[in-house]
């Protein structure tokens, strides 16, 4: 039963509950008090205001449908990380009273916080503050909400030395409250909401790392200290969370890197890949692979240039959006005026080429594809292995067709990249769609026909689409194809794109059956979207035992004695005639230790060889992670081996 808690002349107020029933109050509630009624006053975490997410000490002065929160909602997840957050920013400033406090907020599997301070935290650090957090929760400090003016919360930062909150409050718009969050003897600016009390994070959390981050995300300002940790409603799901990281650090592609011998990074070259032999076989291999299927589907490839003059980005348009990722040229022997680009992308070189000569409806769909290098100015700390890296090569095409081709490709293109995924073993993909961002080109006309024409196409290419508003490209909206990974992670990797913009800025044309002159729609596509990240996904994905199709070194041929030599080349050289990738291991060292060294490198299949097996002719045939030992004849071994390096779709 709901009861009154205030009297006077007040109006009669009605709370709606998520089941339907409905309490009256004689005057203003607040969120506790609606959970004391019903009975989730120590469950109770927040609650939710006509669907807007609320303290509960927020005092609801007019009829409204209140929704109470509690660790079993999804929503809960967030207050609980926003508030370790804010637990491990009070415990660093108790522990390290010197420290700036900055920002932090609630991630997708965690929080973090931005700290700045002379000394770098180290590990042991991380374990000093973690406990002091579990101190704050055992204190049960409560959380209150106080409204401040600007000039009161800049004095307060600035003469606690804060400069960065200070920096902050000064710059928010006028009129703008000043939320300000207290616990215990330490407070925050912040919009909220958070728990009621310190006490209600529970203790199932853990401080993962430190990394630098640079002071509001600009690398001319600041370096900073970002310390990441983890929260969860419960111990089981933290131990299930770290678990997972366990594993994927196990599956870390620039570990496997290492131990596969594919490629390394070094900082004289930072975001640039050195590949290794092995390393670009596997390239090489996916490189093959794409071309052959592209060839199958009609593209023709076609190879552009590096540097590219500044006028053509600017009529292009990606200049103005994106100069400032791009690395320019200025050279002593350029003209003054003269400004060059590494290319970040490829579609306006690709227009250069569609514009040579007349085109005739009859060329169209032209389908043209290229394995470019391309350059982006990463920031350096948001550079990672493989993953984000600043110069890639993009499996990148562009289809020049007209509207009513719009259709039929985009279904071919949606049939060619699902089939593309799962040869590569990716059998859960989710498809975004994309429309028009706040930043673009062309006009609503132009993009009214660009969303239907990508809609209409998408429906019959049976895709189930999840939205993704505002989005697009700056040019035109676009398809996202994410693929979900072994453990459950998404990966952003092919795309499409309808475009009515460019072939415009560019004067992009063809001829049409009237002899007239119109404008060519592009479709900007990609599978893997880049070669270095999609290697990366690979690694990870298969924790390095890669599908014996893609594995770079397919068999070794390892020797028990010196004897066995001459019979282990013999070996090579057929597998190699038959088409597989094959080395010999003939080293003076036991055979347990060349088997460790091969496992560790993810060698799919090693041929033992001793002076029996060279007698008789067969081989041993000993899988990756399996101890049995098969044995055949040689003929019929090769025959098996060959049979499993067939790729999936050939």
């Amino acid at each position: 039963m709901c009861s009154i808690f205030a009297s006077g002349f007040f109006p009669m107020i009605s709370i709606l509950l998520p089941d339907g029933r409905s309490c009256s109050y004689s005057g203003p509630v607040s969120g506790s008090d609606i959970a004391r009624d019903m009975g989730l006053a120590r469950a109770a975490l927040a609650m939710r205001v006509d669907g807007a997410l609320q303290d509960l000490t927020t005092v609801i002065d007019r009829d409204a449908a209140v929704a109470i929160i509690t660790a079993r909602d999804p929503d809960a997840l967030a207050l609980l990380r926003h508030d370790a957050a804010h637990v491990m920013a009070e415990a660093v400033k108790e522990l390290y009273p010197e420290t700036q406090v900055t920002f932090g907020p609630a991630t997708e599997t965690g929080f973090y916080y931005d700290f700045a301070r002379s000394i770098p935290f180290t590990p042991d650090d991380l374990g000093r503050i973690e406990s002091r957090m579990q101190e704050i929760v055992d204190r049960d400090e409560p959380i209150c909400r106080e409204v401040w003016s600007r000039e009161r919360a800049v004095t307060y930062f600035t003469e606690r030395g804060e400069k960065y909150k200070a920096e902050w409050v000064a710059k928010l718009p006028e009129g703008e409250a000043i939320s300000i969050y207290r616990q215990g003897t330490w407070l925050d600016l912040c919009r909220g909401p958070h728990l009621p009390s310190t006490g209600r994070l529970g203790k199932a959390f853990k401080l993962t790392k430190i990394a630098g981050a640079y002071w509001r995300g600009d690398a001319r300002n600041e370096m900073l200290q970002r310390m990441y940790g983890t929260c969860w409603p419960d111990e089981q799901q933290l131990a299930r969370y770290l678990s997972a990281l366990e594993e994927a650090e196990r599956r870390n592609h620039r570990r496997l890197g290492r131990e596969m011998e594919l490629f390394h990074m070094q900082e004289e070259a930072a975001g640039s890949v050195f590949w290794h032999p092995k390393g670009w076989e596997l390239y090489r291999t996916i490189e093959g692979y794409i071309r052959r299927r592209l060839f199958a589907s009609g593209y023709v490839e076609v190879k552009t240039p590096q540097l590219v003059g500044r006028s053509l980005w600017e009529s292009s348009g990606h200049w103005e959006k994106f100069h400032e990722n791009m690395f320019t040229v200025k050279g002593a022997n350029l003209d003054q005026e003269e400004v060059l680009a590494l290319k970040p992308m490829n579609c306006p070189c690709h227009v250069q080429i569609f514009r040579q000569g007349i085109r005739s409806y009859r060329d169209l769909p032209l389908r043209m594809a290229e394995f470019g290098v391309c350059h982006r100015s990463e920031p350096s700390g948001a550079l990672h292995g493989l993953m984000r890296v600043r110069a890639f090569t993009q499996d990148d095409a562009h289809i020049f067709c007209t509207e009513e081709q719009i259709l039929s490709e985009t279904r071919d293109f949606c049939h060619l990249l699902l089939g593309i995924y799962r040869d590569f073993g990716f059998t859960d993909v989710r498809v975004k769609f994309s429309d028009r961002p706040m930043r673009r080109v062309g006009s609503d006309g132009l993009w009214d026909k660009a969303e239907g024409a990508l809609l209409e196409a998408s429906r019959a290419a049976a895709l189930e689409l999840t939205w993704s508003p505002g989005e697009g490209a700056f040019y035109g909206p676009k398809l996202e194809f994410v693929l979900r990974d072994a453990l459950g992670r998404d990966w952003q990797c092919g795309t499409l794109q309808v475009d009515f913009v460019l072939p415009e800025q560019l004067n992009a044309s063809y001829v049409g059956r009237d002899g007239h002159k119109y404008r060519p729609v592009m479709l900007h596509r990609a599978i893997l979207g880049s070669f270095e990240r999609f290697i990366g996904i690979l690694l990870e994905h298969y924790a390095g035992k890669l599908p014996f199709w893609l594995t770079p070194v397919q068999v070794v041929v390892a020797t028990i004695v010196s004897e066995a030599d001459a019979y282990a080349a013999e070996i090579v050289h057929v597998l190699q005639m038959a088409g597989l990738r094959c080395v010999m291991d003939r080293r003076n060292e036991k055979i347990n230790l060349k088997i460790r060294e091969h496992s560790l490198a993810k060698v799919p299949i090693m041929l033992v060889v001793g002076k029996r097996e060279t007698e008789a002719r067969t081989v041993a045939i000993r899988r990756l992670s399996i101890k049995a030992q098969e044995c055949f004849a040689l003929d019929v071994a090769v025959s098996l081996l060959k049979r499993e390096a067939v790729v999936p779709s050939e």
